[in-house]
């Protein structure tokens, strides 16, 4: 399976110098987790998560109408329309990511996420342990830590 037979087409996308303030409303308008922030050329260089603006912007009493491109993740991991889905997802767990711009030349054409996966795959444990995959990396003390 290709990540062009998966992947969701509609990408809500902002500039870098929107503000955190807009691109949050803008999460919560199209019931998103993320947004992709594009050049003005359109072409995806960044992306911000409704976890980014709660650490990095909100707890740390950031001005809501700061430019979300200062707080963005990067640098971007993209995929391909034509990458197999197998590749896609070894990709995201070596990167810990939970989604996958898809890039066709410097063309944002969608993006997959681990929830695209499990549901339009129908394969529910590998969405399992890619979760799991890509938290363990992310938390690796969560994991790793002794307990007592």
């Amino acid at each position: 399976m290709r990540l062009s037979e998966i992947m969701t087409a509609g990408v809500v996308t902002a500039t870098p110098g929107a503000s955190a303030i807009s691109v949050a409303r803008q999460m919560r308008d199209n019931r998103v987790g993320s947004v992709v922030i594009v050049d003005p050329a359109g072409a995806p260089v960044a992306m911000i998560t409704d976890r980014d603006l709660a650490l990095r912007v909100f707890a740390e009493g950031v001005d809501p109408e700061s430019a979300v491109g200062e707080h963005a993740s990067r640098p971007l991991v993209c995929g391909e329309p034509a990458m197999q889905l197998e590749e896609a997802a070894a990709l995201m767990v070596s990167h810990r990511v939970r989604r996958l711009p898809v890039v066709d030349g410097d063309r944002l054409a969608g993006i997959v996420t681990l929830d695209d996966i499990a549901v339009r795959t129908g394969d529910l444990e590998v969405a399992r342990k890619m979760t799991a995959d890509v938290i363990e990396g992310a938390l690796p003390q969560f994991y790793f830590r002794e307990r007592g």
